[in-house]
Order: C-alpha cells, then sequence, then structure tokens
C-alpha cells in the first residue's frame, strides 16, 4: 500500500490531536451547568440525548478520518498491463577520422553530425539505437538500447581522437552494424552511415547489398561542403595547429565522396543525405525512419499501485451524512 499525496496525512495526524483536545475539553464542560436549577437540567434532558450526540459526533469524526485518508490518494495493490513499444533497430555509424575536424561545415563536421544526430535521437519513440564509431578500424561504442539519455551521453563524448588508427573504414563499419543485432529478422533494421570520406577498402557496395539481403538498409549521410576543406591537424614536433600535408608535403583538402555515398545507398536499399550548412538536418531523416514499417520490440507486463481513493471517499461521505442527521433529541419525548 502507498499513498500518492503522503503530505496529507500531516492532516490525519492533525486531526487526532485535534481529537484529544476535544475530548479533553469535553471532559471540563460537563461542570458547565452545575449550578442550574432542576427545571434547566430537566429541559435539557428532555430536548437533547447525550449518548445520541457523542455517537453522531464519533461518526463525523471518523468520516473526517476517512475523507483525509481519501486525500492522500491511497494506492492498494498492483495493477497489470500490457505495455507494446513499435519502432525499428537503429545503428548510427559515425565517422571520427580527423577530417571530421574540418570546418566547411560550421562549427565543424563532427559537432554538425553530432548536433543532428542528437536531434535525431530526442524525436525517437520506442526504436532501439546502437552506435558504432569508425577511422581506420570500427568498434561497436554502443549497443543496441532503448535508454536514449545514455544515447546522447555516449554521444556526445565522441571525438576524433576516440580511434587512434587513422583512415575511413567504411567497410569495416558495416561489417560490425551487421554483428550488432541480437536478432535475425527480414527487416526492421537500418543503418545510419555519417561519414566524409571515401571506402579505402573497396569493399562497400558489396557490403552493403549482402546487407540489404539480410533486411539491413543503409542510409549514407555525407557531411561536408562541395569545395571541401583543408584539416588542421596538431603538430607532432611543437603541438601547434597546422594543416595536414600528404607525403609530398603537398596540403591536403577534403571533399565529400557523393558518389560512393549514393551507391552505398542505393546497394542498401537506403537514401542518401547531405550535412552540409544548409542542407537535410535530422527532420529529413526522422521522416524517412518514421515511413518505415514498425514492428514490436519487447512486450511485457507493466505493474503499477492501482488508485483506490474512490471508495475510502464514498465511505468518508456515508459517514459525514449520517452524522449530520442522526438527531439529537430524545426518542419519544417533548418539551
Amino acid at each position: 500500500m502507498a499513498f500518492r499525496y503522503s503530505w496529507v496525512l500531516f492532516l490525519v495526524a492533525l486531526q487526532v490531536m485535534l481529537l484529544l483536545i476535544w475530548k479533553l475539553k469535553e471532559k471540563r464542560s460537563r461542570a458547565l451547568f452545575e449550578y442550574a436549577s432542576a427545571s434547566v437540567l430537566k429541559t435539557l434532558e428532555l430536548n437533547l440525548d447525550n449518548n445520541r450526540i457523542r455517537w453522531r459526533n464519533r461518526i463525523i469524526m471518523i468520516g473526517l478520518f476517512f475523507l483525509a485518508i481519501a486525500a492522500a490518494g491511497p494506492q492498494i495493490g498492483t495493477r497489470v498491463r500490457p505495455v507494446e513499444r513499435k519502432g525499428v533497430d537503429l545503428v548510427i555509424a559515425l565517422d571520427t577520422s580527423t577530417s571530421m575536424d574540418a570546418v566547411d561545415v560550421k562549427p565543424s563536421r563532427l559537432a554538425k553530425s553530432k548536433f543532428e544526430l542528437g536531434q535525431l535521437i530526442r524525436k525517437l519513440k520506442g526504436d532501439r539505437v546502437a552506435i558504432i564509431v569508425f577511422a581506420g578500424t570500427s568498434h561497436l561504442y554502443l549497443p543496441l538500447t532503448t535508454d536514449y539519455e545514455a544515447a546522447l551521453l555516449f554521444l556526445n563524448e565522441i571525438d576524433t581522437k576516440i580511434i587512434p588508427t587513422q583512415g575511413t573504414a567504411i567497410s569495416s563499419a558495416i561489417q560490425t552494424a551487421m554483428t550488432a543485432f541480437t536478432e535475425e529478422k527480414d527487416k526492421y533494421k537500418i543503418m545510419l552511415l555519417v561519414t566524409d570520406g571515401e571506402d579505402h577498402e573497396g569493399r562497400a557496395i558489396e557490403l552493403a547489398q549482402q546487407a540489404a539481403r539480410n533486411g539491413l538498409a543503409i542510409y549514407t549521410i555525407g557531411v561536408g561542403s562541395e569545395v571541401g576543406s583543408l584539416i588542421l591537424v596538431k603538430s607532432e614536433n611543437d603541438g601547434r595547429m597546422e594543416y595536414k600535408r600528404d607525403r609530398d608535403g603537398k596540403l591536403i583538402t577534403s571533399t565529400i565522396d557523393e558518389k560512393i555515398l549514393r551507391d552505398i545507398a542505393r546497394a542498401g536499399h537506403g537514401k542518401f543525405f547531405w550535412f552540409d550548412n544548409n542542407r537535410d538536418t535530422h527532420l529529413d531523416i526522422a521522416e524517412a525512419i518514421d515511413s518505415m514499417e514498425k514492428k514490436t520490440i519487447s512486450t511485457h507486463e507493466f505493474s503499477e499501485y492501482e488508485d483506490r481513493y474512490q471508495s475510502v471517499a464514498f465511505f468518508a461521505l456515508v459517514l459525514l451524512i449520517a452524522g449530520f442527521v442522526i438527531p439529537t433529541r430524545p426518542k419519544n419525548k417533548k418539551v
């Protein structure tokens, strides 16, 4: 048993104290008519029945007691009801290579991606979400979960130093995504591949086709501008920030490989999106996810206390009405 508004029980304790004070006062008032004449006492005896008055007061006090209990919101027992959640399994593969620090997309490619993905996670309802981070290798960073607060915490901690091995292993990310699912279903699975680079391993399209056959739809999200950007890195000598160069000393411009990302999305039965300063946002991705058929992810029994204040309040009302309608005159006696 529990109470929804337990602080109201203070009124019950206060009521008991008032009842004790009233009882003490009643005992002291018995000598009120000690020096009354015999005619006055006879009149009181004919018009008032002290026994009925005492019972009426007791019933009224008991009614007020149960009214205070009802106001506290008693909850007794449990109520069991089935709860169903419908959604999809969503795996986010986020590129964490150093090129994601480029600032052609404000404030940076990685910061823009994390912001849009965070907004997308906040809009999920019943879907499970997992996070994969990849650069030169890929790792399952967060397994499938419906704890969106935890997913946001994990997402916020991602930076370009999380994986020391540099590169853009899109093929490895797709392979990791295919192993992230605990149940083999023929649909209801989505992979969001968020990257600004190209596949250095060269098997992305082949793996996307294999994933599509297994029911995993791949949506690719390119991050970056059309003109590209230089990549800021920290110098190994003095720690100063400088632009990344190739082996010949030439500056490297990181540009989005739109063609390969569109080909991967086409092979994976998904769609291509583009995170730029004024292109697609999380709203476009959420709309695509909402249009998909949902599955019942879990069905379980949810138990909670059941409100029972109604019966207590009704009993209190009956007592109060009875207390106020009980006559105080002696039966079959007249003045």
